[in-house]
């Protein structure tokens, strides 16, 4: 026995070696803590890019002036590779310049309404008698509607129902714990963090040719929402070539409610509205944006730690929690490990995206120019180079734990890393994908991408893609909490011996 025991003093301390390896540098969580926590800039990152900058629908000229403001910031904190980066072509940007909608008879009442994005102006001025149109029966309106502004059915009888539940939630334990033991997740499971909801989808293009030809004057319609939230959408195509639509909006859901049954009551209502849209008809070349803290280690140093968020957003609001405060979350990231003068062994670099809205446009279009083609999976050399993506964006929430996107071997990293948080209540780590955002761009070619699990607060309830995304539904603590995990995710990453471990390459997609 005696001679087995310095093979297993050996194997043990093997054993301890491996398992240190990722143990994270308390001093350095610390003062993480403490730079995130006690000198936060990241509400004040946040205003900036939100109430001073305002909508980023991508194309528009809101994106463009905070691509520039987020490239002087990053030059302010003394980042280095500081840029704008073309990643493709888009199409027209749009944006909205002036909205007015009101009911003049039977009495005045101004109404909460937003023109659907890439739809025309009214071009002036317009009045006119409303028409309710159910869209299953279009051929006993024909020859009736020239000149009128029709507002189309709900079709759901009026069937407003009280809100005696809290908007904004937080995760349960139970929560979290279902998170851990089901990794096969579906769409509806993931509803409360990508927004969930909506009505059944009806097929708008046998409509919408009828309407054209009938000669309307515009389309008042309703997605969903209450309280005065009206959550938007793209009414018509960004493609230079597209078919010409009519104005049209989307109103809340109190008001359409209130047109429906005085229309199906007989009684006349009229409306008048003022919209004017803007189209840009410049270069369609779109951009994310770039920035670095060099690796400082010979040997590591062209590696790559990179995060990311998207920066554009929908057009009725200021876009605050989809997705300002994710891109200032992680600009704040940096900013701490700016300013605390680190010296990472591999480069961190931050990128900005846009296009996401319409489909991961900018994430796609930058994995496929530096890294790889998701198609064909043809890879470039800085493939290997990129130890790991991180991404946020799923709302205002404080970060709870970690997706592995179903890589097992990250889980022993993740749940030490996790460790000095506990007391933040960032503690789960889960085998679950999650989808619809800038990590799957990395992931679907082989790069580890990975998601933090948020709190939902009011992001599928009250905020996603509505009029109602604004600064002030954002918790300060929630975002500090955020900056400071992440930073600390990033500084492990860029310092770790090996790069993250990865999963089997994808197949190319047909």
């Amino acid at each position: 026995m005696k001679k087995l025991i310095p093979f297993v003093l050996v194997a043990a301390a093997l054993t301890v070696t491996a398992f240190k390896v990722d143990d994270p540098d308390l001093r350095v969580i610390t003062r993480i803590k403490q730079e995130g926590f006690n000198n936060s800039k990241v509400m004040n990152t946040l205003f900036e890019m939100t109430d001073v900058n305002g909508p980023r629908l991508t194309g528009s000229a809101g994106m463009k002036s905070a691509e520039e403001w987020a490239k002087n910031k990053f030059t302010e904190w003394g980042l280095e590779n500081v840029h704008i980066e073309s990643w493709g072509g888009f199409g027209k940007g749009w944006e909205i310049q002036k909205c007015y909608v009101a009911m003049t008879a039977p009495y005045y009442q101004s109404l909460i309404a937003v023109p659907k994005a890439w739809t025309p102006g009214t071009n002036g001025m317009i009045s006119s008698e409303a028409v309710l149109v159910k869209t299953d029966s279009l051929s006993k309106y024909k020859g009736k509607l020239r000149g009128k502004i029709v507002v189309l059915a709900t079709g759901e009888a009026y069937d407003y129902v009280l809100g005696f539940k809290a908007d904004a939630t937080r995760l349960t334990d139970e929560d979290l714990q279902k998170l851990t033991v089901d990794p096969h997740v579906s769409d509806a499971d993931n509803a409360r963090n990508r927004g969930g909801g909506g009505r059944p989808f009806v097929s708008r293009q046998k409509v919408d040719s009828f309407l054209m030809a009938e000669g309307v004057a515009a389309v008042v319609g309703m997605r969903r929402g209450n309280m005065g939230t009206v959550f938007t959408s793209n009414g018509a195509s960004r493609a230079w070539d597209a078919k010409p639509v009519l104005p049209e909006l989307e109103m809340g859901t109190e008001h359409i409610y209130r047109l429906e049954r005085l229309l199906d009551a007989g009684k006349k209502v009229n409306l008048e509205m003022d919209i004017k849209t803007s189209f840009s008809m410049a270069d369609s070349t779109e951009y994310n944006v770039v920035a670095e803290i060099p690796g400082t280690d010979k040997n590591l140093k062209d590696e790559l730690v990179i995060i990311g968020a998207h920066m554009d957003s929908w057009h009725a609001a200021t876009g605050t929690t989809d997705n300002a405060t994710g891109s200032a979350v992680m600009m704040e990231a940096m900013r701490i490990l700016k300013t605390m003068k680190i010296k990472p062994r591999r480069t961190i670099r931050i990128v900005l995206w846009s296009g996401e809205e319409q489909g991961l446009l900018g994430s796609r279009g930058y994995v496929k120019k530096h890294f790889a083609d998701r198609k064909t999976m043809k890879l470039k050399p800085d493939h290997e180079l990129v130890s790991a993506y991180y991404n946020l964006d799923n709302g205002a929430g404080k970060i709870r734990g970690i997706y592995m996107q179903s890589n097992d071997a990250v889980r022993p990293i993740f749940e030490a890393w996790l460790a000095p948080f506990k007391d933040l209540g960032a503690t789960t780590v889960t085998l679950r994908n999650t989808g619809s955002t800038d990590h799957i761009s990395f992931d679907e070619v082989g790069i580890p991408g990975f998601q933090f699990i948020q709190d939902p607060l009011e992001y599928g309830s009250r905020t996603h893609h509505t009029n109602m995304d604004t600064y002030d539904r954002v918790n300060p603590n929630d975002m500090m909490q955020a900056s400071v995990i992440i930073a600390s995710f990033v500084y492990n990453t860029a310092m770790r011996d090996e790069m993250i471990p990865r999963k089997p390459m994808p197949k190319k997609q047909n």
